[in-house]
């Protein structure tokens, strides 16, 4: 596991939480939260291990229901089933092709908040529900499936950046004499 995507990681969930919380102009013009954290989990999902996926599941649930209204902890589920769900086919994926990035993305975008809706009314809290909510789901998916890739770019750049490149070595050692001949 490398530790540096797992840092990286955790620090931009705590960002886009941070982002969601302070930065209101875009929620007022649209009328919905775009929520990032789901596009986060397609990333971490796609790329890195299992305890990652928790780890970052667990602490953006954490933060994300620290500064929203909902109950602390609602938030951890869904996260985690997300990127869950994507961990285990991530063989079947595209993940460098930037339409399936796209995709995944609106899908995650949309699951995350119908299971947060379902645990919080099978847990008996009342979310106010209408016919703005598909209009707020819809926003949220499209936000996340133009993020995902945005994501991708930033990792991969990160990535570039600050981790060192893999040597790649040959079979045969360089100071190895090749005899021609009979």
């Amino acid at each position: 596991m490398n530790w540096l995507t797992t840092i990286l990681l955790l620090a931009m969930a705590f960002v886009a939480v941070f982002w969601e919380a302070a930065f209101v102009g875009l929620r007022q013009v649209i009328g919905a939260q775009i929520d990032l954290l789901p596009a986060v989990m397609v990333y971490t999902g796609l790329c890195t291990g299992l305890t990652t996926v928790c780890l970052v599941s667990f602490l953006a649930g954490l933060w994300f229901d620290s500064l929203s209204a909902n109950p602390l902890g609602i938030s951890i589920l869904p996260l985690f089933a997300v990127g869950l769900g994507i961990y285990v086919i991530r063989e079947l994926i595209l993940r460098d092709q930037l339409f399936a990035q796209f995709v995944i993305g609106f899908i995650a975008s949309a699951t995350t908040p119908v299971l947060t809706l379902i645990l919080l009314l099978s847990t008996g809290h009342s979310p106010l529900l209408g016919w703005g909510t598909i209009w707020q789901i819809g926003v949220m998916s499209a936000g996340g499936a133009l993020a995902t890739p945005v994501f991708f770019v930033l990792f991969d750049w990160l990535h570039r950046a600050l981790a060192h490149a893999r040597i790649t070595e040959t079979s045969f050692r360089p100071d190895r004499e090749i005899r021609r001949g009979r």
